[in-house]
């Protein structure tokens, strides 16, 4: 009889979960004006990005940018604002000059960016071009010799297809119920993916090529891929950040248009000369991990001790200004709280921002953070002082208005969230599916435990225009969006902290 029973007491316990959300809608009527009608959002993300400048971790615009935000807070009236440091990390990197142009057979700027932690040229560099007809390592030994001083690149095999889909999309409401809809289902042995081996066995070759012409003495390496086209370098690079690691190499991500017409003039024996001068700085100082943290205090006798937290990592990588990855995300969150303080809101229980350093290179900050905070070293689980977190939500899929949340799975929150999405299903918001979702700093609270949300927001240009790359500037923000995702985030906040009991855990 029991598994006859089990379902109506499921849907019984939902029903009186969503009976206990209690929403004050004179204080929802205030966010809501204070967030739509009187924001901020768009001067938080001027300063995080055009103001400071590129937030690669440890680099003086990530200093600047943090500073800028503590500062921020701080005058806002949040308590207990501060540059925390979550431990060890290691040296930071910035781009102090760089020109790149082809010199022959004539005169042409090319479009490139330097990956993180390029050495430099020490001053103007004039160079040949060398491309490397190789597909393995035995293949590279016919240049043994031969690239001392020289620009080297590999044979591309690939091509460019036009375009014809929009860069810019928003999710249909059939995606949208497609993911409200998804029942998890038990793990699948992973089939076997050509295009995935293919793609690793491509960049493996591409470090072996760049070792050897490091080796060999040569000036530069460049590289490119499809993605790089129309103006649009994604550039970032996964080198280790210790101060112990050998200095890298020159590494160009070259726009995929200005790299082929190179290859296909050597093809033709048509030889190629590049003029570079490229400056960085090592800095090397102070080697610990900082985020930001701020604090609206609770006020309720029994609850004042549990927290709310919100966030969104500050850093970012080093191509543009970081706007949709992840000042976006940052300013909202600091966007949200500022709403809160406008709206004279003294909630139950504390409410924490924090702006996250290091998610770009492995979610150091958050997953530090929550190691010095939240861990049981023992259990790798929450430990007391976890218990008192009710719940953590994050933002960082770009500028996209939210159209729901990731539940990770925790059926039990679904009717809470529901409730507390009422309000906004006007703004297009409301769709729950218990999906996960990586790659962001709500991983870090989840792994251990503890009730952790990332927000579903509408992909606009993210991947395919934005992501790491060139064109991650405040002119690909949209402000309607991020007021909406503030003002949305402001009020779950309120609820969060309003409730009488803790978010449930899974």
């Amino acid at each position: 009889m029991r598994k006859f029973l089990f379902f109506p007491l499921l849907l019984l316990t939902v029903s009186l979960f969503a009976q206990h959300e209690k929403q004050d809608e004179a204080m929802l009527a205030k966010i809501r004006n204070e967030g739509l009608n009187h924001s901020q959002v768009m001067d938080i993300a001027f300063y995080l990005t055009d103001a400071n400048g590129p937030r690669l971790m440890q680099s003086r615009g990530y200093f600047k940018a943090a500073n800028w935000a503590k500062t921020t807070l701080g005058s806002w009236g949040l308590q207990q604002v501060s540059l925390e440091p979550w431990g060890h990390w290691g040296k930071g990197w910035e781009l102090e000059k760089f020109y790149f142009a082809m010199t022959a057979p004539y005169y042409k700027p090319l479009i490139a960016f330097p990956k993180t932690f390029t050495p430099g040229t020490q001053g103007l560099r004039h160079a040949s071009v060398v491309l490397l007809e190789a597909t393995d390592s035995a293949g590279l030994m016919k240049y043994r010799g031969k690239l001392k001083d020289k620009i080297v690149l590999l044979l591309k095999n690939d091509s460019l297809s036009l375009g014809f889909s929009p860069d810019a999309r928003r999710y249909t409401e059939e995606e949208l119920k497609n993911m409200a809809d998804y029942v998890p289902k038990a793990a699948a042995p992973a089939a076997p993916n050509k295009a995935y081996e293919a793609s690793r066995t491509a960049a493996n070759f591409l470090f072996q090529a760049k070792d050897f012409a490091k080796e060999e003495g040569a000036l530069c390496m460049l590289s490119s891929s499809t993605r790089n086209s129309d103006g649009t370098v994604f550039v970032q690079n996964g080198t280790v950040y210790s101060p112990e690691t050998p200095e890298t190499f020159n590494d160009l991500a070259v726009a995929y248009e200005d790299y082929t017409s190179i290859v296909r003039l050597l093809q033709h024996h048509i030889p190629v000369e590049l003029d570079l001068d490229l400056r960085t700085k090592i800095y090397a100082q102070d080697q610990q991990g900082y985020n930001v943290i701020g604090e609206i205090a609770g006020t309720d006798k029994k609850l004042k001790s549990q927290l709310v937290m919100i966030g969104g990592h500050l850093d970012s990588w080093q191509g543009a200004t970081g706007a949709t990855d992840n000042a976006a995300g940052s300013a909202v969150m600091m966007e949200a709280v500022r709403i809160l303080k406008a709206v004279g809101y003294n909630p139950r229980r504390t409410i924490r921002i924090a702006l996250w350093g290091g998610e770009e290179t492995g979610l150091h900050g958050s997953r530090n953070y929550v190691r010095n905070h939240f861990e049981d070293t023992v259990t790798k689980k929450y430990n007391t002082a976890g218990d008192k977190l009710s719940v953590y939500l994050n933002l960082d899929n770009g500028t996209g208005k939210i159209r729901g949340l990731y539940l990770q799975g925790n059926k039990a929150a679904r009717p809470i969230f529901e409730k507390w999405f009422e309000p906004f299903h006007d703004l297009g918001a409301g769709t729950l599916t218990l999906m996960n979702t990586g790659g962001t700093d709500h991983l870090s609270f989840d792994a251990i435990g503890l009730p952790a949300f990332q927000f579903i927001q509408d992909p606009m240009e993210y991947s395919s225009r934005t992501h790491h790359s060139n064109m991650d500037t405040y002119d690909h923000l949209s402000e309607a969006d991020l007021k909406q995702a503030a003002t949305i985030i402001a009020s779950f906040v309120y609820d969060a902290a309003q409730r009488d009991e803790k978010m449930p855990r899974k």
